[in-house]
């Protein structure tokens, strides 16, 4: 209701989706009366920001509203809100749905403390390293994915973090096909491998228990990582991703190379 007595008396109306607004004011009654949708996105450039901070100037209230979920969190506007806070107008929000919050509250993973990774890299070896740059993060660890790229993140997860970690996939929040599964990362990698994703997709991935992880997925991890890497560097990588004690992994890969 707030955001709706935001779009009725605002000056200037911004969005994400121009279309997408003009059909969620028409279904809730809000009339233009004359004023005009201004598209704001990742591709609008500075001119379109420069012209809703010259309105702001002005003495006219701005609203922008992103195409789904709650503005700035990973949507367009960030520039925007930083700009017009620099320059000393009032920001402020009314929140919409987030995927990250609904997520958490679905998922049955600890939410006392979580981290959001966004997107993660396109490449199978920088995904990899982003995740294992964050893998001992003590809070349960959150992504958007993209679907077509879901069981290939969960691939790499597997490898990265350890496939005996608990997962959950949650496609198309709040919406007509909601859906979430949950598991290993081993077996959601394995579920999704040969199946069409469609809609958006949001991954949580348990925190690190240093001292609860599997031996047979440190093995695991550690013979995938000596395919490519030396003894000592696929330890380091292992430990790290895991949480675990570097003198004790490095013992269990030289173990592995001896056999």
């Amino acid at each position: 209701m707030r955001a709706l007595d935001i779009f009725a008396s605002a000056d200037v109306i911004a969005a994400e989706d121009t279309r997408s607004l003009r059909r969620l004011l028409d279904i809730h009654g809000v009339p233009l009366g004359g004023r005009s949708l201004i598209a704001y996105h990742d591709h609008s450039g500075a001119g379109v920001r420069a012209k809703l901070l010259g309105a702001l100037a002005e003495g006219k209230s701005v609203a922008y509203a992103s195409e789904a979920g709650t503005p700035l969190i990973a949507d367009p506007g960030y520039h925007l809100s930083r700009e017009a806070a620099e320059v000393g107008h009032l920001v402020t929000s009314a929140p919409g749905p987030s995927a990250i919050i609904t997520a958490l509250t679905l998922a049955g993973l600890p939410t006392d403390a979580f981290f959001f990774a966004g997107f993660l890299p396109n490449t199978k070896n920088a995904r990899k390293t982003a995740m294992q740059e964050i893998a001992s993060v003590p809070g349960t660890l959150v992504f958007y994915e993209s679907p077509k790229r879901v069981a290939d993140m969960l691939r790499d997860a597997a490898e990265a973090l350890g496939g005996g970690r608990q997962a959950v996939v949650c496609r198309e929040l709040t919406k007509k096909f909601e859906e979430v599964r949950r598991g290993t990362l081993a077996d959601l990698a394995q579920e999704l491998k040969d199946q069409k994703v469609k809609g958006e997709i949001v991954v949580l991935i348990e925190r690190v228990k240093p001292n609860q992880t599997d031996e047979a997925d440190l093995e695991a991890a550690l013979s995938k990582a000596m395919e490519t890497m030396s003894v000592r560097d696929a330890s380091e990588t292992v430990a790290m991703a895991f949480g675990a004690h570097k003198r004790k992994i490095y013992q269990m890969a030289l173990a592995l190379k001896d056999h």
